[in-house]
Formats: C-alpha cells, sequence, structure tokens
C-alpha cells in the first residue's frame, strides 16, 4: 500500500490542517481500505494509522451501513453529498453512533473517496440530558410530597404494630414485625428521594478528579468490588473540575458499584476508569446567551452484559432498574448532580462493553473581566 504522503501527495502543512479539523476525516478506496485518516478519524475508530492501514472500513461499519451506498454513489457520479442523521453503530464503534456524513473524490484519483464524519453526539447528550433534568424536577416536585404525606401515616402505622406485638401471639408477631420493617423499608426510600428535592446551591471549587476517583477505588475495592480488576487511564495534565468534592464521590461510587454488579460472575470481569481533556467543545445554554464549555471527560467502563436495549433510553429516569431489589433511583441521581453542575452524562452499552462518559466543566483562574485560562496545577 502507499505511503500516505505519497497518496495525498501533501505538504506538511496541509497535514497538520487535515489534523486540526475538529471532525474524522478518512480517504478510503473502492474496496474500503484505509488510505489516510486524520488525528480525530484515529479516535473515532479507537486505532492508529498503522493499525487503519491493515483493515477495511467494513471491518467498523456494518456492510449493510448507509455509508457504503454513499460512497459508491460519489464514485460513480464524481459528485460531492452530504447525509444527515445516519447510523454507523456497531460493536467496535458502539451504539448511538449517529453522524453527519460529507463524501467527496478525490480530485486526479477517482479510485479514492474522501469521507468526513461529523458527530451528532454533543447535541443529542444536550437533548437527552435536558430530559434528565426534567426528569429529576418532576421526582423533586414528587419528593416533597412523599416526604409530607407518608413518613407521618408510615410513623402512626409503625407504631400500632409495635403495640399489637405486646399481645400478639407468636404467629401474630411475625406478621406485626413484618409491617415494622416494611414501613421502615418505605421511609428508607422516602429519605432517599428526599435528595432530589434539595434546592440548595452547590459548593464548588477546583477539584482534582484523579484524587476523588482513587479515593472512591479504594472503598470499592474494600467493598463491593472486592476481587474485581480495575485499571486507570488518566491524562496526568488534566485541569482541576469546577465541583462539588462529595458529590463527584457520590456519582463515582454510584457508577463504580453499577459497573461491579455487572461484571461480579464474569471470571474476565474488569472496570476501567478513564479520564480525558476534550477541548474545542462550546454548547450553548437553552434561554440564555450563555455558551459553556465542557472539556473534561471522566469514563467508567465495564466488560458486563450491558443494559438491556429496552430500557437504554431511559436508563437515567428514576425508578427505571433492571435489579430486581432495585430503586431505580441510583442512575436518576447520578444524572441531576452532574446536571446540577452544568454537565452531561451518557451510557453507550452493548454486550461485553458499557461506558458511562460524563463531560464537564474545568475549573478556571480567573484573570480579569472576560478572560481565563485553565489552571493545569493540581488540587490545593
Amino acid at each position: 500500500m502507499n505511503n500516505v504522503y505519497e497518496v495525498m501527495s501533501a505538504t506538511a502543512a496541509q497535514m497538520k490542517i487535515l489534523n486540526a479539523l475538529p471532525h474524522p476525516v478518512v480517504v478510503v478506496d473502492r474496496d474500503g481500505r484505509f488510505h489516510f485518516a486524520n488525528s480525530d478519524a484515529e479516535q473515532f475508530f479507537s486505532a492508529g494509522m498503522a493499525y487503519l492501514a491493515k483493515r477495511r472500513l467494513q471491518d467498523f461499519v456494518p456492510a449493510d451501513s448507509p455509508l457504503f451506498a454513499l460512497i459508491e454513489q460519489v464514485r460513480d457520479e464524481n459528485s460531492r453529498i452530504s447525509e444527515y442523521r445516519v447510523d454507523v453503530s456497531s460493536p467496535r464503534l458502539g451504539t448511538d453512533r449517529m453522524v453527519d456524513l460529507y463524501v467527496s473524490p478525490l480530485p486526479d484519483n477517482p479510485e479514492l473517496v474522501v469521507v468526513m464524519i461529523q458527530l451528532r453526539s454533543i447535541a443529542d447528550k444536550m437533548d437527552r440530558q435536558l430530559t434528565h433534568r426534567s426528569a429529576a424536577r418532576s421526582v423533586t416536585g414528587l419528593a416533597a410530597m412523599l416526604a409530607h404525606e407518608i413518613r407521618n401515616p408510615l410513623s402512626g402505622i409503625k407504631g400500632a404494630a409495635q403495640l399489637l406485638a405486646t399481645n400478639a401471639s407468636d404467629e401474630d408477631r411475625g406478621l406485626t414485625r413484618l409491617i415494622q420493617e416494611e414501613s421502615d423499608r418505605i421511609v428508607k426510600l422516602v429519605d432517599r428521594m428526599e435528595v432530589f428535592s434539595d434546592q440548595r446551591p452547590i459548593e464548588r471549587s477546583a477539584v482534582n478528579i484523579h484524587s476523588v476517583l482513587e479515593h472512591v477505588k479504594t472503598l470499592g475495592k474494600n467493598g463491593f468490588a472486592r476481587g474485581i480488576k480495575i485499571s486507570e487511564l488518566y491524562d496526568p495534565s488534566l485541569p482541576p473540575v469546577f465541583a462539588n468534592r462529595d458529590q463527584l464521590v457520590q456519582v463515582f461510587l454510584n457508577l463504580l458499584k453499577n459497573a461491579s454488579e455487572a461484571v461480579r460472575d464474569r471470571e474476565d470481569g474488569e472496570i476501567k476508569l478513564m479520564t480525558a481533556f476534550r477541548p474545542g467543545v462550546r454548547l450553548s445554554v437553552p434561554g440564555t446567551k450563555d455558551r459553556v464549555t465542557l472539556p473534561l471527560e471522566f469514563c467508567v467502563e465495564d466488560n458486563g452484559d450491558g443494559v438491556p436495549d429496552d430500557i437504554r433510553e431511559y436508563i437515567f429516569d428514576p425508578f427505571v432498574t433492571t435489579k430486581p431489589s432495585g430503586s431505580g433511583l441510583g442512575l436518576a441521581l447520578v444524572a441531576k448532580i452532574v446536571g446540577d453542575h452544568g454537565g452531561v452524562i451518557e451510557c453507550d452499552s452493548q454486550p461485553g462493553h458499557t461506558v458511562f462518559r460524563i463531560l464537564m466543566p474545568a475549573w478556571r483562574e480567573e484573570l480579569g473581566e472576560g478572560e481565563a485560562r485553565y489552571n493545569f496545577g493540581s488540587e490545593g
């Protein structure tokens, strides 16, 4: 295969321009073999150019994907074509991989086609996050009502059961004990839901996310994740996150506990904690003129059975759970905390690979009016 520089006939400056593009760009031939991939494409396919050069596009994208029909049409008509909201999901790329495609023939070489991929995930993340926040607000009202309307009657029911137990037979005493235990269980559920009604401002500061993850890992290894392999892939130069440390601990404890339960019965069960810096993403906040930068990416990945298809879309909604004894409030609380911090969370899941990905704002040192810079120092 020709060297990428020979195929593209590009100067070093042109190569830098292609690598600077914020979208994956690849060049493929009639057989789908890779002849070029910029930096974002290597990240998109989770493989370097040396590996891609030995593979074909069909190794990453299903053969029946509309992408291949687009490539053939571009080659046959020798014209540029754009297609929006194309699903390129696959076991290699992950689920919910909806993208916009821009396909063009390569000048002076009809055998090669340039494909630029624009990820729709950021916009979709924001849509989902707004849905999660709406669901959390609904739970907020429900929690306030439950706390007021249920706790007092339950207290009376439990007290009556305790009085009945004093003169009850052994058989009836078992029933009164059951009433007390169920009353306590409902009170605990109400207490958990009351967390959603806390509207106090979050006390935030510069937090070292690696310190948080190591703390959570230590707690897990000495408890619910005992005996499970937990590996780390950290970006050591990551700036602090602008957050509440205790709430971050709660978020990652929930995610690590879920991951531990997903891999508990697998001999090769493994959990990965990952951090990365993803600059260049600025999102508009609905209803305001503000634009939020979310450059910090934190992931909890496991190789468990995955989230069932029928609940994947609703995984962050309250009372949605796959656990027989679960309340379905853990991930709803995670989504609320992340949303309260101005971040977004998504779940990408398939059998053997599930990743919860969080994007959050970095702490920035204010320099003056309209100026700020990321501080890459460690937490104080």
